[in-house]
């Protein structure tokens, strides 16, 4: 279990074992705690598709990695099970950040919301997850 008091420098020391989101997308912890999370990366062309757009798949990495840690503070080691996400907007800014709150965390399973915007604060996409404590 990793302690909700956790110093944030061991949270991305332990973290940084998701290395295709830290090191192939470039995922960054900023905050957390029991069930909350946020995250972010800088948006660079390994990011773009083919149309200039940020992909689909590195949005949801950056939701996927804030989710990982939002439902794994303070709790017993955590899967997702379900996620469904809506892309809202194509972003216009230069750096997306995921924030991720505990809808309820119970004792065997938790839901979450991640929200995805862009540091110009457009809403860009949200995911909805539902999670397995192992």
């Amino acid at each position: 279990m990793l302690d909700e008091n956790c110093p944030i420098e061991e949270v991305r020391t332990l973290f940084a074992n998701d290395h295709f989101a830290t090191e192939a997308c470039g995922c960054r912890v900023v905050e957390a705690s029991r069930g909350h999370a946020v995250c972010e990366f800088d948006i660079g062309d390994i990011h773009r598709n083919a149309q200039g757009n940020v992909m689909g798949g590195a949005i949801f990495t950056l939701a996927d990695f804030a989710l990982a840690i939002g439902c794994n503070m303070g709790e017993e080691p955590t899967v997702s099970v379900s996620n469904t996400i809506e892309y809202f907007a194509s972003t216009k800014g230069s750096r997306l950040i995921a924030t991720c709150e505990a809808d309820r965390s119970g004792r065997s399973l938790g839901f979450y919301t991640v929200e995805v915007t862009d540091d110009l604060g457009a809403r860009i996409a949200k995911m909805i997850a539902t999670c397995f404590r192992r």
